[in-house]
């Protein structure tokens, strides 16, 4: 294990020491709404949202027999409403036939549940039953390419890629921090790379363009000249 990534863990703990999941919750259950509500989503917006919701359908059975108008209306400001209230109340149904209305606190029995993915499932997972995950989202993502850990946009194949780098006790709060990171200084179209607590660290400094993305530009640029020296001799 390469003493890099470990290193740029700890800075960013140091970084971020309140670095937590943003997402606003009290049990297994409502962190799992939250999520899917999240998608395509700001956890501010949700996090707005979900008090109303959550006072309205309390438990899984509440949801399973939810009027689909009024809690499409409830959700509503979360976007892709129709879709997620189809997700959420099949979440209730399957929950209350198939797991006496708890959450399951395993990755095969949460990906199961209709609407739920690995990224949901390892949020769940990591936050309500501290059992290690590690959740890929966009900005996960960005950094992991950023940072050189990895070449792959494939949610799975980074989180593969990660899983390698660090030891599992690591995953959640890696996720958390490098989210943190994401948010406040490693944003996608402006990086704040000069005010950056791991600069020193990161190959992508100081434009925030990816290694592997600088090695594909260098390489085409050399190609184009090869290719311009062809037809000057010719």
């Amino acid at each position: 294990m390469r003493a890099e990534p470990l290193q740029i863990d700890e800075l960013l703990g140091e970084a971020y020491p309140d670095a937590h999941c943003e997402l606003d919750y009290r049990t297994p259950l409502e962190l799992l709404v939250a999520t899917v509500l999240s998608a395509q989503c700001t956890d501010v917006r949700v996090n707005l949202t979900t008090p109303a919701l959550f006072a309205r359908f309390p438990d899984a059975a509440a949801y399973a027999g939810a009027d689909r108008s009024e809690l499409e209306e409830l959700i509503r400001p979360t976007g892709f409403f129709r879709n997620k209230a189809a997700a959420v109340q099949g979440i209730g149904a399957a929950l209350v036939a198939e797991h006496g209305g708890e959450v399951p606190s395993t990755l095969e029995k949460l990906v199961a549940l209709p609407g739920v993915g690995r990224k949901t499932a390892n949020v769940v997972l990591g936050n309500a039953f501290d059992v290690p995950g590690i959740t890929v989202d966009t900005h996960v993502g960005r950094l992991s390419r950023r940072l050189g850990w990895t070449t792959n946009t494939d949610a799975l194949k980074v989180e593969r890629d990660l899983m390698e780098l660090f030891p599992a006790e690591r995953w959640v709060m890696l996720c958390h921090r490098l989210i943190f990171h994401g948010r406040r200084t490693c944003t996608a179209r402006k990086p704040a790379c000069e005010g950056c607590p791991i600069a020193d660290l990161c190959p992508s400094y100081p434009t925030g363009e990816p290694p592997a993305m600088k090695v594909a530009v260098k390489t085409g640029a050399k190609a184009a000249g090869k290719g311009r020296n062809r037809q000057a001799k010719k």
